[in-house]
């Protein structure tokens, strides 16, 4: 490949060169690294040579080379002409466009006097409020808003007549009798009994209890029968999107009615919501927080039911701290908090020791088999070890101690060879499928860590003969998983048929497959974590907690006596913790922060101190220290006008910013498809047996422009247009896509268009508007964009194996591109830069979600820079550690350029307004999107620092430790 600054090849770069010493031609687009070979006659040391003149001799030549190769940055005729043309125009803009009240920015003092020179406007008003009040105040200003929620006698009569009538329906009374079965239900008058003399109580209850579909019934119906359903609205929160579908639908059923009337839902960009008095509403956690935003004293609910919060999700921490402080001022708001029988206590203690009420449950005996059992009953063999690792040694010992004591112990002597092995302690797939054959008539449920053990266990079911199409279904179960698929796992099979569900630790809770009479549990699930040390998330396989186990075991039972397979040794299981961690504990803070300060919360980390379990300071340091990298807080912790934006979108807020960009620069649709995909879930999948064609698919989507974000716009981009031709459902078999994600993701572009439109940086809620779409077929200029949203994730591409592709970033040193992005393993790159979404530390650390990016945008992302002069020589510095020669002109041209950029982007954030194309701010961004054109520079290389290279070592350490 060409490029007119000369193409980068990493496969034949030697590990320890550096890009200063590379030997690119300016002129004909050749690259020549590795062209220099030792070999005689080849351009190799002369031959008379011995010894160390031969090591001189090289080390002369590198630096020949390295004085021939290093050049600078200098802007091409027509750009600089362009640039200085816009500089020109932008003397007193700004001053005029501000009332010469812009040079008094600096004189800052009082929040008032730092945002003087915005205009009297909406946005000032409503943004001076938000960073200047506070959340009790705010409070006391929603409640002097009148509620909906008034007492209208003539509908609390109405409401008790109709629920009079159809609790005498035979479709009522039957479900009625499931219902009373439900060990909830004899908890019923004890339930409402706290209720009424209490403002917070705790329940929790055993799986199977009812207590997720029954609870919230119980009071809508005494409060119908008491005459006060005008004034009855209960909102109740669910983890995850499928179980807030599935439990409203299973509650409307009960109710013998369709949903919409007396229950709903709520999800992102899904909703069928209930009437507005006398119902039931469940939604996910992350919906009640857009409530709070226009509602903060949710004065328009009657009452608050948190289901499943003993899964300690960061949501649910949050509205948990928040909901203690909106009590304070709504005595009439019932919070009821629903748990697993694990940790109850502390949520108590948190709500100032607020009464518990326990719910059994009602399920079949389960029994527990454990590893040693199954090996036992199996005559599994693992594959043969050489190594028994230390840890895992020692608690095997113990376990063979004990045996040692039992007269049976003979018996076992092969069970526990097997379980001295380490492979033990690995999935072991073989041994998982070979459980499921053996197994009587009944449905599995199966618990793997994540969705590539899946996938492989599926292969293995489909591909060995024993699993029939018309005997076995099998049910693939994640999150990823559209929900319209999710909700086949509930349906019973026909008849001589086997329901197979091979789930992650999403069927641990609020999923109830009724029928599920065995439970095979791998012992081991992925939880996302926050290395504060090395600043990274980390996605590793690690042992569940006990109380995972004990819910996983619950899952069985609940139809007739089940059996649940532990396969992990009784040894191994002293070893768990009892509960997980807090996702708060393992999980950045950017959005948390974000949600305190839209919400008035004052300091973070005085907030974040009074949640149950507070996170580590430094976990609150790094992410404030990205918030204000990305501008959207200042030196004071206050919300920025971007940050205020920024807070308001339902996005991470990286993606945020490149939404509004976006939207800056006329390119929403293909800079929307990037976001969506980026915040919900990738649409790609890869069938195992299909890599390499569904790889090649990929690669036609990216169109050469070694992007995974521009395979992602393209794919939707088709995907919209074969939706217009009824073909839909072919291009995403074809392309191995989703369909249901990729619909989800386009309604989520009219959603940011809604969202930018309410803002007042587009002039349509229409994404496909062609005012907002000028420069959508300017994918280097997506690009641009795109790496402004991820700056500084910026990575330095060192070298390419047959095993991965290897890059450099300054706080890990040697990293791994991803093997599912389209820049892996690629033999010639246009560029050395990749900016990557995110950074993950599983058998390597990887990067996901990567873009190859030239130098003009790296410049163009940056969010400043710096000109260094050594000794006549310029240089263009970074804050992501990359250093460019530069011609002096050139670098204050386009430190210039930044500066009118920077200034152009403040006014149009803090003064909301689509751009003016036939203007100065026209101008300005067309100079911008000439720029960042590849052809707009030329003669340049990046210099690097010694300590960027990194050993054969370093390679062979990670190509030891890559995934499959």
């Amino acid at each position: 490949m060409s490029h007119p600054y000369g193409s980068f090849s990493a496969q034949r770069m030697h590990p320890r060169r550096r890009y200063g010493d590379t030997g690119e031609s300016s002129q004909s687009g050749e690259s020549h690294f590795g062209n220099h070979g030792r070999g005689r006659g080849q351009g190799g040391h002369p031959p008379w040579l011995k010894g160390k003149q031969i090591g001189l001799y090289y080390r002369d030549k590198a630096r020949e080379m390295k004085q021939k190769s290093t050049k600078v940055i200098k802007l091409s005729e027509p750009v600089q002409v362009q640039i200085e043309r816009v500089l020109y125009n932008s003397k007193g803009y700004y001053e005029k466009l501000y009332n010469n009240a812009y040079a008094e920015d600096t004189l800052h003092g009082t929040l008032e006097n730092k945002y003087m020179h915005i205009h009297d406007s909406q946005f000032k008003r409503k943004f001076m409020n938000m960073v200047s009040g506070n959340l009790y105040e705010n409070l006391d200003r929603a409640l002097l808003v009148k509620s909906r929620l008034e007492r209208d006698s003539d509908l609390d009569k109405m409401l008790f007549n109709e629920f009079k009538v159809k609790t005498a329906t035979q479709e009522y009374q039957s479900m009625e009798k499931i219902r009373l079965k439900l060990p909830a239900h004899h908890k019923k008058v004890d339930i409402l009994r706290l209720l009424k003399t209490n403002q917070v109580i705790v329940i929790s209850g055993e799986t199977g209890c009812g207590k997720t579909t029954q609870v919230a019934q119980f009071i809508l119906d005494d409060a119908i029968e008491h005459r006060d359903g005008s004034v009855t609205r209960i909102i109740c929160t669910q983890p995850r999107r499928i179980s807030a579908i599935s439990v409203a639908e299973r509650v409307a059923t009960e109710r013998a009615e369709r949903l919409g009337k007396s229950v709903g839902f709520h999800i992102r960009l899904e909703k069928v919501l209930p009437r507005d008095k006398g119902s039931i509403m469940f939604c996910t956690t992350g919906m009640l927080l857009q409530f709070l935003q226009g509602d903060p004293a949710l004065k328009e609910f009657s009452h608050i039911i948190l289901d499943e919060i003993h899964e300690r999700t960061t949501e649910s921490d949050f509205i948990l701290a928040l909901l203690k402080l909106i009590i304070s001022k709504r005595s009439d708001l019932k919070v009821l908090l629903m748990s697993a029988t694990v940790n109850r206590e502390s949520f108590s203690k948190y709500y100032n020791n607020c009464p518990m009420i326990h719910i059994p449950g009602f399920t079949y005996p389960v029994t527990e088999y454990y590893l040693e059992d199954v090996l036992f009953l199996t005559e599994f063999k693992f594959p043969p070890a050489t190594a028994l690792p230390q840890d895992h040694r020692k608690h095997i010992k113990k376990y063979k101690q004990e045996q040692q004591k039992r007269d049976e112990f003979q018996d076992m002597i092969e069970v526990i060879d097997q379980l001295r092995n380490p492979h033990s302690e690995k999935l072991s797939l073989d041994l998982i499928e070979q459980l499921i054959r053996k197994r009587d008539p009944g449905a599995i449920l199966v618990f793997l860590p994540g969705m590539m053990d899946i996938i492989k266990l599926n292969k293995i079911m489909l591909e060995n003969g024993h699993y029939p199409q018309h005997q076995y279904v099998i049910y693939p179960l994640h999150s990823r998983m559209p929900t319209i698929d999710q909700k086949l796992i509930f349906k019973e099979p026909s008849e001589g048929v086997r329901k197979i569900i091979i789930a992650t630790s999403i069927a641990e809770t609020s999923i109830t497959i009724e029928d599920v009479v065995y439970v095979i549990d791998c012992g081991k699930t992925k939880f996302g974590k926050f290395d504060l040390k090395k600043n990274i998330q980390t996605l590793e396989p690690e042992w569940v907690s006990l109380a995972n186990a004990k819910q996983r075991k619950g899952r069985a039972g609940r139809v007739k006596p089940g059996i649940c397979y532990h396969l992990y040794s009784k040894a191994r299981e002293k070893t768990f913790e009892c509960f997980p961690l807090p996702e708060m504990l393992r999980a950045r803070l950017e959005e948390v922060i974000l949600q305190i300060k839209i919400l008035q919360l004052g300091k973070a980390k005085t907030f974040l101190e009074s949640v149950i379990s507070p996170p580590n300071m430094k976990a609150i340091d790094l992410s404030l220290d990205l918030l204000r990298t990305l501008n959207a807080l200042d030196d004071e912790e206050h919300l920025t006008p971007l940050g205020y934006h920024l807070a308001q979108l339902p996005l991470d807020p990286r993606t945020g910013k490149m939404i509004i960009w976006a939207a800056l620069f006329s390119c929403v649709e293909p800079v929307f498809a990037i976001a969506a995909s980026l915040n919900f879930k990738d649409a790609f999948y890869c069938p195992l047996g299909k890599e390499d064609e569904a790889r090649k698919k990929k690669l036609e989507l990216n169109m050469n422009q070694f992007s995974d974000h521009i395979a992602l716009s393209e794919a939707l981009t088709r995907f919209e247009a074969a939706y217009k031709r009824s073909s839909a459902s072919s291009f995403c078999r074809d392309y191995f896509l989703s369909f249901n994600t990729l619909k989800l993701l386009s309604e989520m572009k009219t959603q940011f268009a809604q969202h930018l439109y309410q803002m007042k940086f587009m002039n349509s809620e229409n994404p496909r508007d062609v005012n907002a779409n000028k420069n959508s077929k300017n994918t280097v200029l997506i690009k641009a964009i795109v790496c402004a949203g991820l700056y500084p994730n910026v990575a330095v591409i060192r070298k390419v194996t047959r095993n991965g592709t290897f890059a450099w970033t300054p706080e890990d040193g040697c990293v791994a591109i991803h093997p599912s992005s389209v820049n892996d393993r690629v033999k010639e790159y246009p560029s050395p830069y990749i900016t990557y979404f995110t950074k993950q530390l599983s058998t390597a650390i990887y990067l996901h979600d990567t873009t190859c990016v030239t130098t003009p945008i790296l410049l163009f992302a940056a969010p400043n820079m710096s000109i260094r002069n050594e000794k006549g020589n310029y240089f263009i510095s970074l804050p992501s550690s990359q250093n460019f020669p530069c011609d002096w002109e050139s670098a204050q041209l386009i430190q210039k350029l930044q500066e009118q950029f920077n200034n152009l982007l403040e006014y149009k954030i803090t003064h909301p307004g689509t751009v003016c194309w036939n203007g100065f701010e026209g101008d300005l961004l067309k100079a911008l999107t000439l720029f960042v054109d590849h052809s707009a520079i030329i003669n340049l290389v990046c210099q690097k620092d010694e300590e960027m290279g990194f050993s054969e070592s370093d390679i062979q350490k990670y190509e030891d430790n890559m995934c499959d």
